[in-house]
């Protein structure tokens, strides 16, 4: 492991060295709004520049998006398409996207794993870990002191519009996530009729088996309608410090583990872990499709009350970060021993480390895939399915569940303005709209 991630660092190297010397030989280059030199002839942002990262730099960044993304998981991918692509230029459009698209097939929280992933080729496994730790550590910090009786901070109307505020951040969020993805991967009728055709059908039908049908779907319409064309470049940045052997042991690990929870246990930390592995790896999507499932593992078998299930879930509905940090109050209060904050840690770990392996699985072989001409074409299909998806998302549920009134949608508008027009970076939009929040509160 230590030789592939050597490999890997010196490769990153290599790349961003490379990457120099074309700039410093008069490559032709112009200046964007924020003075840097973007690639004249890039279509989308595939100057991102792959340099290996402190883990350190990667969990402060990521502790902020943990901090202020509110929204759900496809907010999420706005956020992080918004610091990580644009702002900071880590990766690629075309890498974030594959990501996305590759996250969405697999079992686990889609958004945590993209975050994991972007960490992973940022920092290495060091940078996953800070990256899956600091964007879900305020979330899980919050619902376990919702656990111990913390609820009333939410009562009062000033709460009520914080929250409202940040809500309406989301929809400025996504909506220009959804037309600069739509601008860079449905260039052409076909790939715009496969986004539509997915946002027609999300919408018509919504629900995690729609949203896996969507996809695989606009991979079939990808091989069927896009393999006009020369192939396109597989982006240098999706380059990842995980070798074969390591995917194929992390597949063997996600097969046993989810095998092994199946045995019963005697009610104890194994019986807690299994419950909530078994939750997370039996989940696509992630985000709400995980409740029947926690319901089922923490409910029925009389560790948690149903009453106090649900009341955990609607505070988990207003706060930042991942949902499946929902488990760290479900392990807090479980009857199951260790309970308490050794249960919330346990409950943590189970959840998310089978979206965790199995991602870790698929990367190795993500990239070589992505090579072959029949992958681009279906590739294409998929990343413009993805763009309906999120389009779909846009309507239901971020603008059903933030706007209810006019001023919510000038409140939204006037962000989205500050994100597309003004480039102002989105935690001091999230803090504008947060204070506009506040204020519409107080006027009603």
């Amino acid at each position: 492991m230590a030789r592939g991630y050597g490999m890997w660092r010196a490769r990153s190297r290599a790349l961003y060295d490379r990457g120099a010397t074309a700039r410093s030989q008069g490559g032709n280059v112009r200046g964007d709004r924020r003075g840097r030199d973007v690639s004249a002839d890039a279509k989308v942002s595939d100057a991102a520049e792959p340099r290996p990262g402190s883990a350190g730099e990667i969990f402060l960044v990521f502790l902020r998006l943990g901090l202020t993304s509110f929204g759900g998981p496809i907010a999420h991918f706005g956020y992080f398409r918004a610091e990580f692509v644009e702002r900071r230029r880590w990766l690629s459009e075309r890498a974030y996207v594959d990501l996305v698209a590759l996250a969405q097939f697999l079992p686990g929280p889609a958004s945590s794993q993209t975050g994991f992933a972007i960490g992973l080729m940022r920092g290495g496994r060091l940078g996953g870990l800070a990256a899956w730790a600091a964007f879900s550590l305020p979330s899980a910090v919050l619902m376990l002191l919702f656990a111990y009786g913390a609820a009333s901070l939410a009562d009062s109307w000033q709460g009520v519009g914080l929250l409202h505020g940040l809500k309406l951040v989301a929809v400025a969020i996504v909506a220009r996530a959804v037309l600069g993805m739509a601008r860079a991967f449905c260039p052409d009728r076909a790939r715009a009729s496969i986004a539509m055709a997915a946002l027609v059908l999300l919408l018509a039908a919504p629900g995690s088996l729609s949203q896996i049908a969507a996809i695989a779907l606009g991979g079939v319409g990808g091989l069927a309608l896009c393999r006009g064309g020369g192939g396109e470049p597989i982006a240098d940045d999706l380059a990842v410090p995980v070798g074969r052997r390591s995917g194929l042991a992390c597949l063997a690990a996600f097969l046993a583990l989810l095998a092994l929870s199946f045995v019963p246990v005697r009610a104890g930390m194994l019986a807690l872990f299994d419950a909530f592995y078994r939750s997370g790896a039996l989940v696509f999507g992630g985000g709400h499709v995980v409740l029947p499932l926690l319901r089922d593992a923490v409910v029925a078998p009389g560790w948690v009350s149903d009453s106090a299930f649900l009341a955990g879930y609607g505070a988990a509905q207003a706060l930042p970060g991942p949902l499946f940090a929902f488990a760290a109050y479900l392990g807090a209060l479980a009857g199951a021993p260790p309970a308490g904050l050794a249960g919330a840690l346990v409950a943590l770990v189970a959840i998310f480390l089978p979206g965790m392996l199995a991602l870790m699985a698929a990367l190795p072989f993500w990239r070589e895939l992505r090579a072959l001409g029949p992958a681009q074409a279906a590739v294409r299909g998929v990343n413009a399915a993805v763009v309906g998806l999120l389009g779909a998302a846009l309507y239901d549920p971020v603008w059903t569940s933030a706007v209810r009134a006019p001023a919510d949608v000038a409140v939204a508008a006037a962000a989205f303005a500050l994100l597309a027009v003004w480039r102002a970076p989105p935690l001091v939009v999230a803090l504008v709209a947060a204070a506009a929040g506040v204020g519409l509160a107080a006027l009603r």
